[in-house]
């Protein structure tokens, strides 16, 4: 019999039952059953003591272990058993945690108990949004520059970063004429950004700081701090021409070159020669070369007649040569010279892809007046007279059949014109043609288009499905919304 109510038990060590049991004993003395959670609206984060502030959704298991954290000390006198939320109103601003705990009491008898702590979600607002609402958000801010006509290097870096997300840190994202600048809320972000930029591309940076405030007493100072990086000011499909020294580093290449690809080194090859070379950005400022022309002197030629080239010896001390390429000489007549007999002679890269009849894209060296240091010493007839870049396909048609996406930074635009849109466009194109760039880029399936099949041999290059994600939407509250889904 129970010693308290003399109800008949089953034998325990306390000679009780389980109700006169509670009554004498509880075991949750002690452990606070109300508390607090600050919640910080602007930017919607936790604050984890002493002065984290983490994202959290409702009913998460990030929420849950911040919970316990706050009555993690006086937990500790009983064995947890369970833990878990109780549904309250997700605008209420309390958050209700269930949870069953055991502890050892008279003689040895194990004591099992559920009880509720109920926690009031209070507004704060953390130093990250106090500082962009005072106007002094930022402490440290990355100028990403690029002296160049064509943005082609820029949109694969906003790829790059988006890929590895690296925009989550920014506090905001400007771009302006000759590129972007990041804001960061702290120095080491902003280095981090810095580091990643010379890893993929050819570039170089300066930092400075400026005192803003300090405090002679406490001997604490108050800086911001700028980070400088300059992009080498070469694109792809740019004609350079190289210094003699650097040609014939890389292997006694000709100096007239065509880039191919900039990813972290700039790609050249030798269109008379198939030689490839790569420059880092050390090597660049060294030996620093221009671009010859710009994209908008692009001209359009079509192909007379191509004859494909066995592969040349090579000579003393040359580098290695493209596996994807093929030599070719080609006679070429300009489109707006169909009129006339007038046609050009020209070695090319492009043998693989050119048939007579074709248009292509090239520039034209003979007709003009090349402005740069070492193509006016070279002798004239090492200069091509028509150097070809890439075979020109109905960019409306591409336009419509393109059944895939990309991804952009939100950022402060100053405005964009129409020149903008058509780079964008060339860039693009570029994914689609070159399979070295696109494993680098997240590609997104566009819905809005319907799928072809990709055995049109004929047309432009265009990305397979396979090498296209599903373009993922989660439309959640953050605090916490009417079924709000959680991912783990």
């Amino acid at each position: 019999l129970c010693c308290q109510c003399g109800v008949p038990i089953p034998p325990n060590p306390a000679n009780m039952c389980v109700g006169c049991l509670r009554a004498q004993v509880d075991i949750t003395e002690g452990i606070p059953k109300q508390g607090t959670l600050h919640f910080c609206k602007q930017c919607e984060r936790y604050l984890q003591p002493p002065g984290t502030w983490i994202q959290c959704t409702l009913e998460s298991r990030e929420l849950l272990a911040l919970c316990l954290k706050k009555i993690k000390a006086s937990l500790s006198k009983v064995r947890l058993i369970d833990a878990g939320f109780i549904w309250t109103e997700p605008h209420s601003k309390r958050l209700k945690l269930k949870l069953t705990v055991q502890k050892e009491v008279i003689n040895g008898a194990v004591l099992q108990q559920v009880f509720v702590v109920e926690y009031i979600v209070q507004s704060q607002m953390c130093e990250d949004c106090h500082r962009i609402e005072a106007k002094d958000f930022w402490k440290a801010v990355v100028q990403v520059r690029q002296k160049t006509l064509h943005k082609k290097t820029f949109y694969y870096l906003e790829q790059l970063i988006l890929k590895h997300r690296l925009h989550q840190n920014t506090l905001r994202i400007k771009e302006i004429h000759d590129g972007l600048d990041f804001y960061y809320s702290s120095k080491q972000q902003a280095q981090k950004m810095v580091d990643f930029l010379q890893c993929t591309v050819p570039s170089r940076s300066k930092s400075s700081q400026r005192l803003i405030s300090h405090d002679i007493h406490s001997n604490v100072y108050n800086y911001k701090s700028t980070f400088s990086v300059e992009i080498v000011p070469i694109c792809k499909d740019n004609v350079v021409c190289l210094s003699p020294k650097l040609a014939q580093s890389l292997g006694n290449m000709s100096q007239i070159c065509v880039c191919i690809r900039v990813t972290s080194t700039i790609h050249l090859i030798d269109p008379s020669t198939l030689q490839i070379a790569e420059i880092d950005g050390n090597t660049y400022w060294r030996h620093p070369f221009n671009s010859l022309f710009h994209p908008r002197q692009l001209e359009e030629f079509i192909i007379m007649d191509i004859n494909r080239v066995q592969e040349k010896k090579k000579g003393a001390g040359a580098g290695a040569r493209s596996n994807k390429h093929t030599l070719a000489e080609a006679w070429v007549q300009k489109t707006s010279e169909l009129n006339t007999d007038h046609q050009y002679f020209c070695c090319t890269h492009l043998g693989h892809i050119l048939n007579p009849g074709d248009l292509v894209l090239g520039f034209d060296l003979a007709n003009c007046n090349l402005n740069d240091e070492f193509a006016n010493k070279m002798n004239p007839h090492n200069i091509p007279d028509v150097v070809l870049i890439k075979k020109s396909y109905d960019r409306t048609k591409r336009q419509r059949r393109r059944n895939w996406k990309l991804k952009e930074l939100e950022r402060d635009r100053e405005g964009t014109d129409t020149d903008d849109e058509r780079q964008y466009q060339d860039f693009l194109e570029d994914l689609e043609e070159d399979e070295a760039i696109r494993k680098n880029v997240n590609i997104y399936r566009n819905a809005d288009i319907p799928v072809e099949s990709d055995t049109d041999d004929d047309g432009p290059p265009r990305i397979s499905l396979a090498e296209m994600l599903e373009d993922l939407h989660i439309s959640q509250d953050a605090t916490g919304g009417e079924g709000a889904n959680m991912m783990t």
